[in-house]
């Protein structure tokens, strides 16, 4: 430390450097690494208060409903006799009859929205406490009531379970998650650190050498470097660790998209804070010890400038073994074979994967050296041929400043093949989705509202004459009322619809429950008036409908002109079409949630809990793309600005001699964009072939991600444009011939 603070405001310049970038790269750590810690924590909460059957003086009935986008739960209770009652954590007592507690966020909502108060029956005694609620937007309530009103009561032993079934995120899913985020973060954050432990490399390496020239041993020459190295990670790791505690208390405060937490949740745990103070001076120690080596070794070729051995090419191989298990899979989805399913694929490509992005990164060097070596050769111009030479002299450089945003290509590619995996297990594969509304819960201007809301692309009323006596029970049929327009645009295929006549709906590849024969009759409810018979025509029209679709195969298609006045709300319902994009439905049931808050709404084909996993997710890894964009971006910056430190004497030298501030630039943007064009070319091609292998073995129907790969070009195209016109100020013309006085 003495020889760091004594070589002046250069070298302290270059420790506050370093130790600002082991901040950044601890406080992502610490990111990452609490993000399960919120996680446990939700469930854990979760789990404590799941009412659990056994023997009490009280009665319990559960509901869960959608209110919007996010689960409603309300508990219903009842005392059967005295005596003392199992109590959940966060409030004090269960509620009486008549009496409501409720989460502070559902409060809120009641207050707001007066209509809503028929959700909570009751008269509000009090809130739920945070031990009693997953998060700070959980919709939760405890609700008392007499006995008889509980119709499928189950008596109440106690609250608490040793793991919640309804955890935040599924444990396949979690698993997934934590690999993705390692790939996309921690890898980036590794090179990072290992970036920030080197920074002014070369001069760092020049006053190792003298050192050991004037008769300091190898191990304290090694020592001095990694004692500065550790040193200033320490200190980066104190100011990253205080600066994420900043940020948890303020992003606990906003949350994400779909995921809330208490700000004690997402401070870190003593482990992950040894993990953070201890992992990143130890990774700048072992970086410390193999970067002055060479200076330690061999002082006199570092003095005079030796020249450098070139980069070995066994790091390169590591892109065989996993080229060859990704490509395997690919080649086998193109011959028709299906090789999903099986503890295999679990193993083979999180570890082709792995392989394959660390051959990326040892690979680029040798690769960027012997491809500069040969257009070095064939070069009619001076900048690029400088710029090629320079990059066969010395890879290593350009591969500190391209690593990260070559990971971060990488791993976004395989963000996009776990998106589309998820999409495909949370939600119906049809390209709509359908919401449906008993007619009884809406008024007129309800129903008027909610074809208005924004994403709802149409809305149609139908109506069943099934009985509901089992001692009377009478087949029925159902009813549509729709145009031939809608259901054309609203199913796969129809022919033979005739518009102004009643037609069957047929599906001849499908079961159906009860085929209605052309010929019968069946009565429909009216309000206030006698029931309507409506006799089953013999034209049928041709469909082949969505899976679990309002027109499925036996029902009749009725024109709005020919439709029954009065047909009985009881007996109705609405049902409203959407196209099936995660980010509308949520936004349609949002919509539907403003307009008729006491209504149950069921979207068809999916659950609302695999809709908020799939926002949890996204999230999720959308946080960690950020980290790795701040990770790969903050690398380039901080590498292409020491290396421009380190080359100030050879383009001082190249100025004396007279080469132009335009060369020179030009020589900077063609050093940092052959890497870097490789780079992303190799991310992308490995990328890509690793997602599809992914979407391969998840056994979904999307194997290929045609869709992802324009962004991924796009991106890629953008890091390259970016990168080098973020290179151009790196070179200046003035000239110091301190720079060249030793040379």
């Amino acid at each position: 430390m003495r020889l760091l603070w004594g070589s002046g405001r250069r070298g302290q310049v270059r420790f506050l450097l370093m130790a600002i970038g082991s901040a950044v790269g601890v406080a992502c750590l610490a990111s990452v690494l609490t993000i399960p810690s919120i996680l446990a924590a939700h469930d854990a909460r979760t789990a404590a208060r799941e009412p659990r059957p056994g023997t009490s003086n009280f009665l319990y009935q559960e509901f869960r409903d959608p209110y919007g986008s996010q689960p409603l739960h309300r508990v219903f209770v009842a005392r059967t006799g005295p005596g003392a009652s199992p109590v959940p954590p966060g409030i004090e007592r269960l509620p009486s009859a008549g009496e409501a507690i409720v989460s502070p966020k559902l409060a809120e909502i009641l207050s707001a929205k007066p209509q809503t108060a028929s959700l909570i029956p009751g008269r509000l005694t009090g809130t739920i406490t945070p031990e009693g609620l997953a998060d700070t937007e959980d919709l939760y309530a405890y609700i008392g009531t007499a006995p008889a009103n509980l119709t499928e009561a189950e008596q109440l032993g106690s609250f608490g379970t040793g793991r919640s079934w309804r955890q935040i995120v599924a444990p396949s899913s979690l698993n997934v998650l934590r690999f993705t985020l390692g790939c996309i973060v921690l890898l980036p954050l590794v090179i990072f650190l290992s970036v920030c432990a080197r920074l002014s490399g070369e001069s760092r390496a020049r006053r190792l050498a003298a050192l050991r020239l004037v008769g300091l041993s190898v191990k304290d020459t090694l020592r001095v470097n990694a004692g500065e190295s550790v040193a200033a990670a320490f200190v980066g790791a104190v100011l990253g660790v205080v600066g994420y505690l900043g940020v948890n208390e303020v992003m606990a405060r906003v949350g994400l998209p779909g995921l809330h937490w208490y700000p004690a949740d997402g401070r870190p745990e003593a482990s992950t804070i040894a993990v953070c103070l201890l992992g990143c001076p130890a990774l700048a120690w072992v970086v410390g010890q193999f970067s002055a080596r060479r200076a330690a070794l061999s002082p006199i070729s570092v003095r005079r400038t030796g020249e450098r051995k070139p980069p070995k090419k066994y790091g390169a191989l590591l892109l065989i073994p996993g080229l060859g298990v990704i490509g395997g899979y690919c080649v086998l989805s193109v011959m028709g074979r299906d090789p999903s399913g099986g503890s295999a694929s679990s193993v083979l490509v999180p570890g082709a994967v792995l392989l394959t992005g660390a051959g990326l990164v040892f690979g680029l060097a040798p690769i960027t050296a012997w491809l500069a070596r040969r257009l070095a050769g064939v070069a009619k111009s001076l900048p690029v041929a400088l710029a090629m030479r320079r990059s066969e002299v010395d890879p290593g450089s350009s591969l500190r400043v391209v690593t990260g945003l070559v990971l971060l290509v990488f791993g976004a590619s395989l963000t996009q093949g776990v998106l589309v995996e998820l999409d495909q297990v949370s939600r119906r594969t049809a390209p709509l989705q359908e919401y449906r509304i008993s007619l009884s819960e809406l008024g007129s201007a309800q129903r008027q509202a909610l074809a208005k809301v924004p994403g709802v692309r149409t809305s149609l009323a139908s109506y069943d004459s099934w009985s509901t006596q089992a001692e009377n029970y009478v087949p029925g049929a159902d009813l549509v009322v729709a145009t031939c327009s809608q259901l054309a645009a609203y199913t796969e295929r129809a022919t033979g619809c005739v518009d102004g006549r009643v037609m069957q709906v047929r599906d001849n590849g499908a079961p159906v429950e009860y085929d209605p024969k052309p010929g019968e009759r069946f009565a429909f409810e009216v309000e206030n008036g006698p029931k309507v018979m409506i006799t089953v025509p013999h034209q049928r029209v041709q469909v082949k409908p969505y899976d679990m679709s309002v027109f499925d195969s036996g029902t009749l298609l009725v024109p709005p002109s020919l439709a029954p006045p009065n047909l009985a709300d009881s007996a109705g319902t609405l049902t409203l079409v959407s196209d099936a994009d995660p980010a509308t439905i949520r936004a349609v049931l949002d919509g539907v949630g403003a307009i008729a808050p006491t209504a149950s709404v069921e979207p068809v084909g999916i659950v609302i809990d695999s809709l908020a996993q799939l926002t949890v997710i996204r999230s999720l890894l959308a946080v960690g793309m950020v980290l790795g964009l701040v990770i790969g971006v903050a690398a380039f910056v901080v590498s292409v600005a020491d290396r421009a430190m380190e080359r100030r004497g050879q383009v001082t030298a190249l100025a004396l001699l007279g080469a132009r501030a335009g060369t020179l630039r030009v020589v900077q943007v063609v050093q940092v964009g052959l890497p870097l064009v490789v780079g992303l070319g190799a991310a992308i091609v490995t990328g890509w072939l690793a997602e599809s292998s992914y979407l391969i073995t998840g056994g979904g129907a999307v194997h290929w991600d045609w869709e992802g790969l324009p962004l991924l070009l796009a991106c890629a195209l953008g890091v390259l444009i970016a990168a080098a016109l973020a290179s151009v100020p790196m070179v200046r013309r003035h000239i110091d011939p301190e720079h060249i006085r030793r040379d």
